[in-house]
């Protein structure tokens, strides 16, 4: 994701700044007004995102805001292009104008993780609707504070998990969840690409280049000496400011999981893993296996395998759910439902006076499932039109921040359980780890002053 724009918040400064700002902000849109929307972080998603809502003629890109400048310029040329660049588009590197400025609606949260929190929860106290792109938090404790605020100042937030505005893929988990395929007890996702040998390099820490605001862009994190890979697209390898591989890419997947199986909280999980193979600077692992468990008796599992890229599963699926007759297999473009022929009877005792009893209980069965392939689309453009539906509507966005919220409270305890080499058992009423008690303080983080933790 982009670079974002930031800037420090003493606690004087941020209740001034809301008890300005706040829900009375809000305009009533009509039927034919636009939606304004602004832009905070314009990297590689925040640019994404702005295709992701160019093809919708009922808005107006109000803003745009970035800590780096050079990409600011990048979008404005491009909305240029586009013939979409307005008069009088807010061009700032501070989030809290875009925030504060009665010329926006709604806002669109693209920058690294650590900031998502603070973002969002400020946007919703200062009136506006958010899409805040995934994975909602960084912590569980920011993401139940991200659906506090959305409640408490009836905003409309929608989680940039786009498979959740795919008609394939909400064909496919209905047909799951109402037990087409059999009782569900294993699902298994994936992410496996080779970034043998260097992956993401060994850059020495260095000073920031000109231009880029360090500190602010930390914000808060922990301070820390820039280092390149820090930064522009590759936090992601790092714990202050990403969940890594297991909340970028293991969200959405877990999204699509607890859809089919109607679930939203595990019972318990456990990690393995490690820097194994790849020469480089980062902290998550190149290599790792996740596995919850769900109520109902479900083993759900996830693959991370970054030193090596052969295939797993079938036809390339991401996901995929084995129940008791049959399977469903699930990509970005479509899904497909396989019977899983069921013997008659017993499973036969071997015993040599009759060899052949495990041939005949092999052979009679019955396939109380139909073949289906299924194909679609998974486009983000589906799913910036249900949120801006849903700000004229008022209606639940279709990856609402409780969604949101619990599919990526799930990724994060699987991080956690990694770090901690734990087998964590999880209440997901209370949100309560309850076997390592000691371990609920990893739930939250002291943000580096002067940025308080939310409440």
């Amino acid at each position: 994701m982009p670079q974002p724009d930031r800037r420090f918040f003493t606690s004087s400064a941020v209740s001034s700044f809301i008890s300005g700002s706040a829900f009375s902000a809000s305009r009533v849109i009509g039927a034919n007004d636009k939606i304004r929307l602004g832009f905070i972080g314009m990297g590689n998603r925040g640019d994404q995102n702005i295709d992701a809502f160019l093809p919708h003629k009922d808005i107006d890109f109000a803003a745009v805001c970035d800590l780096w400048k050079p990409y600011r310029d990048f979008s404005r040329d491009k909305l240029g292009k586009k013939g979409r660049l307005i008069e009088g588009i807010l061009d700032t590197d501070d989030y809290r104008r875009v925030l504060d400025e009665k010329n926006v609606d709604a806002v669109v949260v693209s920058t690294p993780d650590h900031w998502h929190a603070l973002q969002t929860i400020e946007g919703c106290s200062a009136g506006k609707d958010v899409y805040c792109e995934k994975p909602l938090s960084l912590t569980i404790g920011e993401g139940r504070a991200m659906v506090n605020a959305a409640r408490k100042h009836q905003r409309i937030v929608q989680v940039g998990l786009q498979r959740r505005s795919s008609e394939f893929m909400r064909e496919a988990c209905q047909r799951v969840r109402e037990g087409e395929i059999g009782r569900v007890t294993v699902a298994r996702a994936f992410h496996i690409q080779n970034e043998m040998p260097l992956g993401i390099g060994k850059p020495a820490d260095e000073n920031p280049p000109e231009g880029l605001d360090w500190d602010r862009w930390l914000g808060p994190a922990p301070k820390v000496p820039y280092n390149k890979n820090r930064t522009f697209y590759r936090f992601r390898w790092f714990f202050d400011q990403s969940g890594g591989q297991l909340t970028n890419q293991g969200v959405h997947y877990l999204n699509i999981i607890h859809w089919a199986l109607g679930q939203d909280s595990p019972t318990a999980v456990t990690a393995l893993g490690g820097n194994f193979a790849v020469e480089d600077n980062r902290e998550i692992p190149d290599t790792m296996e996740v596995c919850w468990t769900y109520p109902g008796g479900t083993l759900v599992t996830f693959s991370q395998f970054n030193a090596s890229s052969f295939p797993v599963g079938r036809l390339g699926a991401e996901v995929e759910l084995r129940g008791t007759k049959g399977a469903c297999f699930i990509s970005s473009s479509g899904y497909e439902i396989v019977p899983d022929p069921m013997p008659f009877g017993e499973f036969p005792v071997a015993n040599p006076l009759k060899r052949d009893a495990g041939k005949e209980w092999r052979s009679k069965k019955s396939t109380p499932v139909k073949p289906f392939t299924g194909k679609g689309k998974s486009d983000t453009a589906d799913h910036t039109r249900n949120f801006l539906d849903c700000i004229r509507s008022r209606k639940t966005p279709n990856a609402d921040v409780e969604v949101g919220h619990r599919d990526t409270s799930a990724a994060i305890l699987g991080n956690l359980a990694y770090r901690s080499q734990k087998l964590l058992l999880w209440d997901g009423k209370a949100e309560t780890i309850t076997n390592e008690p000691s371990l609920n303080q990893k739930l939250r983080y002291k943000y580096r002053a002067p940025h308080l933790f939310p409440e």
